[in-house]
């Protein structure tokens, strides 16, 4: 038994009329995202960097050469306002990891670019990060991380179809 099927056990005894068949699952499910969500967050401190900060180096980088792409894109991709995001490009480029152009089509607008130092500090990290997770998913086999990317896969698209 684990901390969730002694949580589980417990509301048995108190609430034998509830349906308690998927509460083990998903809390088994938050408390997985929780600790892995601490592990990634330390790989990305080792580094300098906050999720966040990574995460808008690592939108820039995947985007492919020349590494550079408007700020509303990037908040649309990272699901977050258009003030955060200003923020966090603030610190990225005060550190010289990013740099903000004017928008040779619309000199209104910025572009926002990965600088050499930025591509050097997401691959670096982007390594580890890679590394990180494969020693986080280690327990489990190939057979059983394939299955559970599936289902995983199925439970987040009904999540979302239902607008969540």
């Amino acid at each position: 038994m684990d901390e969730v099927d002694v949580i589980v056990e417990q509301w048995r005894r108190e609430r034998p009329d509830l349906d308690l068949s998927a509460v083990g699952t998903a809390g088994r499910l938050g408390r997985f995202a929780m600790l892995a969500g601490r592990a990634v967050d330390d790989v990305f401190k080792q580094h300098g960097l906050q999720r966040g900060e990574f995460d808008v180096l690592a939108a820039l980088r995947r985007s492919g050469p020349p590494f550079v792409l408007i700020p509303s894109v990037l908040a649309a991709t990272m699901m977050m306002s258009r003030a955060g995001m200003t923020s966090r490009l603030d610190r990225l480029e005060a550190a010289g990891l990013v740099e903000r152009r004017l928008d040779p089509e619309d000199r209104r607008s910025f572009r926002i670019a990965l600088t050499e130092s930025g591509r050097a500090a997401v691959d670096v990290a982007m390594a580890d990060h890679a590394a990180n997770e494969a020693r986080l998913l280690a327990p489990i086999t190939d057979a059983e991380r394939a299955a559970l990317d599936a289902i995983l896969r199925k439970l987040l698209g009904a999540m979302e179809a239902d607008g969540h």
